[in-house]
Order: C-alpha cells, then sequence, then structure tokens
C-alpha cells in the first residue's frame, strides 16, 4: 500500500509477545488454577510496598514528580554515585529506548546478540538503527565476534548480563577486557536486570562506569524487589549523557505508586534476602529433577532456567497451559527446542515437575544431556 501516514519500515517489525497473563488463561480455558512461570517475575509478594503504594492514594489526583526526587536521592546514596548520573525509566525498557532516542541517526548501527532479549532489537528497528546481530556461541555472549562486527557506523552494542533466555553471564575480567577494545564513541549498554541473582565474581560495572563515559548501566525493580506490576527501572551513566536522556524522556514518565514502592523497596534488605533464598533453594530442585528426568539445562545466573527439549517444546507447552502451568516457549527467539521456566513457588514448580513428567512418558521422549 502506498502513500502510508506512518513510517513503511515500522511493518517490518516483529511485535514483542510477553508471556501470556493469567487472567487471559483461566478466561481462555476456563481455569481456576494457573500458573505463571513465564516472565521471570518473583514469586513472594512484595508485601513491604502495599503500605507505601495505599498512603500515596491520598495524592492520586496529582502529577507525580518528573525527576523522581525522593528516589533518587536515597538511590544515589545506596550506590555511592552522584545523582545527576541516574536516569528513570518507565521499566528499565524505556532507558533502552531513550538511549536510542538519544544516539541513533538513520544508518546508524546497533550490535547485539542472537538470540537475547527481543526489545533491544525491536527498539532498534523503530528508531530506524540497521541492526547487526552476533551469535552466541555455546549459549554465551562472543564477545570476540561482537568485537569484530564493530565499524564506523556503530553507535551502540547492547549485552545483557545475565542474559536473558539463556540466564548465562559475563564476569569482570571478561567485560573488562572487552571494554578496552570498544571504541569510545560507541556505547556500552550493559543490561542489569538480575544483577541482584547474579555471581560473586559477576562485574562490579558502577566502578567500571566511573571510569569511561561510553557506558550505561540499566536496572530493574521489576525482579528481585517484585513490582513488575508498577513498571519502574533506571540507568546509572556518565552526567552528561544522564543529563541527555532525562531531557528527551517524557515528563512524569514514572508514576506515583512506583516511586513510592521503589523508595520502600531501597529499605527492604529482608526482602531481597528472602527471595535470594527461596530462589537458591527452588533453582537447586529444579536442577534435580530436571537431571531426574535426563533433560538438558543451562546453570542459571537468574530466577529462570533454559531447558532444550528437542522438537516438542511447543507441544509440552500446550501440554501444560492446558494444565494450568504456563511457561516461555522459545521458538521466536531463535532457539527451537528450548523453552524457559521461571522459578515459583515450590508447590508451582512441583506441579511443574509432575506434569514434564506425565508428558514426559506418555511421549517416550528425552531430550540429551549436556549442562553448562
Amino acid at each position: 500500500m502506498k502513500n502510508k501516514i506512518y513510517r513503511q519500515e515500522l511493518d517490518k517489525i516483529a511485535v514483542y509477545k510477553p508471556g501470556r497473563p493469567i487472567e487471559e488463561v483461566k478466561r481462555l480455558l476456563g481455569l481456576k488454577d494457573v500458573h505463571k512461570l513465564a516472565s521471570n517475575e518473583i514469586a513472594n509478594f512484595p508485601d513491604y510496598a502495599r503500605k507505601a503504594v495505599i498512603e500515596e492514594l491520598k495524592n492520586i489526583n496529582r502529577y507525580p514528580q518528573g525527576d523522581c526526587f525522593y528516589l533518587r536521592e536515597i538511590l544515589a546514596k545506596k550506590l555511592k554515585v552522584d545523582k545527576e548520573r541516574l536516569v528513570f525509566g518507565n521499566g528499565s525498557d524505556e532507558v533502552i529506548a531513550l538511549a536510542l532516542r538519544a544516539l541513533i541517526n538513520k544508518g546508524d548501527e546497533v550490535i547485539v546478540a542472537y538470540p537475547t532479549f527481543l526489545i533491544y532489537e525491536i527498539q532498534a528497528k523503530v528508531h530506524s538503527a540497521r541492526v547487526v546481530r552476533a551469535p552466541l556461541k555455546g549459549l554465551r555472549y562472543n564477545l570476540e565476534e561482537i568485537l569484530s562486527k564493530i565499524n564506523k557506523r556503530t553507535k551502540i552494542i547492547f549485552i545483557a548480563n545475565p542474559d536473558n533466555p539463556t540466564g548465562t553471564y559475563l564476569n569482570q575480567k571478561e567485560i573488562e577486557g572487552f571494554l578496552k577494545k570498544v571504541p569510545a564513541n560507541v556505547l556500552v549498554y550493559l543490561d542489569e536486570a538480575y544483577f541482584e541473582f547474579a555471581p560473586a565474581d559477576f562485574p562490579k560495572s558502577i566502578n567500571l562506569l566511573k571510569k569511561r563515559k561510553n557506558i550505561i548501566v540499566s536496572r530493574t525493580f521489576s525482579k528481585v524487589y517484585g513490582l513488575a506490576g508498577l513498571r519502574i527501572g533506571y540507568g546509572i551513566t556518565s552526567k552528561e549523557l544522564a543529563g541527555v536522556l532525562n531531557r528527551i524522556r517524557d515528563p512524569f514518565n514514572v508514576n506515583r505508586f512506583a516511586q513510592a514502592a521503589a523508595i520502600t523497596a531501597l529499605k527492604s534488605d529482608n526482602f531481597v534476602k528472602k527471595v535470594l533464598l527461596d530462589t537458591a533453594r527452588e533453582k537447586k530442585y529444579l536442577y534435580r529433577e530436571l537431571d531426574k528426568a535426563g533433560l538438558s539445562f543451562i546453570k542459571s545466573a537468574t530466577n529462570f532456567i533454559l531447558i532444550k527439549f528437542a522438537k516438542d517444546a511447543g507441544k509440552l507447552s500446550e501440554y501444560l497451559l492446558r494444565r494450568g502451568i504456563i511457561i516461555r516457549e522459545l521458538g521466536g527467539w531463535g532457539l527451537k527446542g528450548f523453552f524457559r521456566v521461571t522459578l515459583g513457588t515450590h508447590k508451582e514448580n512441583a506441579k511443574f515437575v509432575e506434569a514434564l513428567k506425565k508428558f514426559l512418558s506418555q511421549s517416550g521422549k528425552v531430550s540429551g544431556r549436556t549442562k553448562k
């Protein structure tokens, strides 16, 4: 169709499909009991935020603070960074979009791993960037391959660390060595949504960005703090770039309830400790059960596990869905024959294991075993 009123290249952009909501599955399948293990949300309810959100209801007729003043003060102190280095977003996804909005001119290139978090590629195309893929090696980021693709048109390199959907991560030595080889005029975007779950040798990225101006580190309150439904994340970068991102973001982009809950989250160390303990315990449980089932999986630095399932991942996903268990089949991510399961409560994980075993016994098929 000629003479479209919108940009024609938008026709080629795939729609991001999130994990199916519990409400939708209940409605479509007529189920009363549904467990969502698809979107890497934590199973723990953030009761610590309840009072702060309820208290904020009295101000619902007023716009929120546009600069997240109080949250900015508390977070800067916690991270030991200048508050001018921070930019807040409607989820860390918005910080990704802001970086592209600030840096990309038509024809510029963005390097992404493949497969990795889909939003990088989708948003890069929305902002008229040319996307250059660097395939994973052994389901890990291939940093040498990424470096080989840098040229004069390269503007941003996106790195999910730990990665989604693989659950693998790059350590301090790997990131430091990589950064030394990246030109100063190329922005390295370190997406650390699962930072709190990562192992001890995870990069000290806050220290890295204090030394280099070409880095953004983004994190979120959606994962370990349990505020996925409120949509709030943040980026840390140079004062200069943070100033630009804050100028171009939408006014009042973080709502009152998200700001109030995030402030409380930063004071809720006991909640975070419980989430991490529960996650570690349930991860070990699922590792044991997957081992017993003879399934191949990736040991994860996050709150989810990537599992290989030959050619039956789609059938398994449908089988589980009809039994009220939502997982994430990853054919659309470029990982055909894999699925990702989020760690839920022990009851949810046990129900998943039981249904998985029934499917395996009925199909008589087991995937090869190659843990990493």
